[in-house]
């Protein structure tokens, strides 16, 4: 061979995309919504559901090394019409925010959906799980909702396990392998 050095660079490039790839394919499939729960209160529909998450150890690590962990939720609303383009009532995005404290020992989580709350846990295992969850998220008013409508609820959540200061993931794109989302999980329900 006359050039051995591009042929062993070429080698170690492909070897990291497969791999890449399939990590990725893998953390993918153990990333999923449960437990999903559409009802109503007094004066709006509401949302529950939790993320079902298995990919805790390197979250961990990177969080422990200063790397806030965000987790995104997107909830789409539409009503469904035979013969006519569904109407989109509601199109929201939200996010979890956790962060490690070292000095203190202990995590701290924003909840953006419910006005920037910020709750305080002791451990990762506690504070994972409330980051997982939509609890009780005010979806649309009642009074926006026709009776005996069809309606298709639509809702998608992207697990950032790194993220990289001042847009050093365009300098290092291969990062972004590490990015984790669910599919798009579709309700549909008669109000």
């Amino acid at each position: 061979m006359r050039h051995p050095f591009l042929f062993i660079l070429l080698l170690v490039t492909q070897l990291f995309f497969l791999t890449g790839f399939s990590v990725l394919a893998a953390t993918e499939q153990e990333v999923q919504f449960k437990d999903i729960t559409i009802t109503t209160s007094n004066t709006h529909l509401l949302l529950f559901g939790i993320v079902k998450n298995d990919k805790n150890n390197d979250m961990e690590q990177a969080l422990h090394s200063g790397i806030p962990m965000r987790f995104s939720f997107f909830v789409e609303l539409f009503r469904t019409r035979e013969n006519w383009p569904d109407e989109e009532l509601v199109s929201m995005k939200f996010t979890h925010t956790l962060k490690y404290d070292t000095l203190k020992e202990h995590y701290q989580v924003v909840l953006e959906e419910q006005k920037n709350k910020t709750s305080t846990y002791h451990t990762f295992q506690e504070a994972l799980q409330v980051m997982n969850e939509i609890n009780g998220l005010r979806v649309i008013e009642l009074s926006r909702l026709l009776p005996d409508s069809s309606y298709e609820l639509r809702m998608k959540a992207e697990l950032y396990k790194k993220t990289l200061p001042m847009n050093l993931h365009y300098v290092l794109p291969f990062v972004s392998l590490w990015d984790v989302e669910t599919d798009w999980h579709t309700i549909e329900f008669t109000y």
